[in-house]
């Protein structure tokens, strides 16, 4: 009886094993992703648009088509903490991640001033920290399991202010800046730099605090320093607040404001005040790199609206990271550290994407301005609109 019992319970299994595909054929289990950003709060949807939440919805249209593609490479699933616009929620969802639900990788955040606090969670714990829009400089110098889709500040605008200066030619330019963002503070700095290589004198610095919505008197002066620019280095909703007063001020659409980076949603809440400026970026909904038309075109039909830069790099962090998953030895965060890092030339609608050594986005930038409300290649058409 006992012989029998053990057949007939090994029957069963085999039986169980058959109908649940067998250890051969089942699936692998999914990477579990953590993803923090503010879903809710003054960086969430809101009166200037749709804030955070282009970052949440390239995030799902990626995993949609990573896990539904038929490369058979492991699935994703994203484990999602709102950090509710606050450096605290980012380091409260940091430690739940790491911690509780101890995922590997998380993707995220959305400024850069949350990222200096929390990538260093991260690395102290050896968890792989990924983001996709933060563009301070030296955020992935904490070390070797921080990486960044977006190119740092001290590679985007000298490089833009290179073409800008060479076509428009200013001498005269003036600065204002938020003094407490960590990407803004960063920004001015490196503006304030590279106009100095370049000979240009800054006729005007202006600060401001963040969450500030009146910057008359900032420029006031600005306008009367009579500068051929205005550098610009803002978080969104202060830019479009800086961009319309500036025109109701009467500084004149022919003085350029310049920097990093104005998107389509900022244009859009801007109602016209952004007319000729420009901006340092390192994307373009007309782009022909491999897959942009498609991934534009998906965006539009299922969130109606036009993507955005940061939905742009978004949507590319996925699939990088969604590529070093499948190359990565072991689905563990030291594998997929290893795979990060050997990410080489992979098409994306970025273009050719690598790391560079410290871990951020390494391939062409470009040079936009808008015109007539849409953003257009620097150079080809609009940049007779800003002189």
């Amino acid at each position: 009886m006992i012989v029998g019992s053990v057949l007939l319970l090994s029957s069963c299994d085999e039986l169980v094993s058959v109908f649940s595909g067998g250890d051969i054929d089942a699936e692998p289990e999914a990477v579990s992703v953590g993803v923090v950003l503010p879903r809710t709060g003054y960086l969430g949807p809101g009166e200037f648009g749709p804030g955070a939440l282009v970052m949440e919805d390239a995030f799902n249209l990626a995993l949609e088509e990573a896990n539904y593609s038929q490369s058979g490479g492991a699935k994703l699933k994203f484990i999602v903490e709102d950090d509710r616009s606050t450096t605290d929620g980012a380091v409260s969802a940091f430690n739940k991640l790491i911690h509780q639900d101890r995922v590997p990788v998380i993707l995220g955040v959305w400024t850069s001033h949350v990222a200096r606090t929390v990538f260093p969670i991260a690395q102290e714990n050896g968890v792989v920290a990924f983001s996709p829009v933060t563009l301070a400089a030296g955020l992935t110098d904490v070390g070797d399991f921080v990486f960044r889709a977006g190119q740092p500040t001290d590679v985007l605008i000298p490089a833009g202010i290179k073409v800008t200066h060479e076509q428009l030619g200013y001498q005269r330019a003036a600065m204002i800046s938020d003094s407490v963002d960590d990407f803004s503070r960063s920004s001015a700095e490196v503006i304030r730099n590279t106009l100095s290589d370049f000979g240009v004198d800054i006729v005007g610095a202006e600060t401001f605090e963040t969450g500030e919505t009146s910057f008359s008197d900032q420029l006031t002066r600005i306008k009367d320093a009579d500068p051929e620019a205005i550098f610009l280095s803002a978080q969104q909703i202060e830019s479009i607040h800086i961009l319309k007063e500036a025109r109701k001020l009467g500084i004149p659409a022919d003085v350029p404001f310049i920097g990093a980076i104005l998107s389509a949603d900022d244009i859009e809440s801007a109602e016209g005040a952004a007319e000729g400026a420009i901006t340092f970026a390192a994307w373009r909904t007309d782009a022909d790199t491999p897959g942009n038309q498609e991934f534009v075109e998906k965006y539009r039909t299922r969130f109606g609206r036009e993507p955005s830069i940061w939905a742009a790099l978004s949507y590319a962090a996925v699939h990088i990271l969604d590529e070093a998953i499948d190359n990565a030895e072991t689905k563990d965060s030291v594998g997929i550290r290893d795979a990060l890092a050997n990410i080489s030339n992979l098409d994306t609608i970025l273009g050719q994407f690598s790391f560079s050594e410290v871990g951020d986005g390494a391939y062409d930038p470009t040079v936009l301005i808008v015109n007539d409300g849409k953003l257009e290649v620097f150079g080809e058409g609009g940049m007779e609109q800003a002189k």
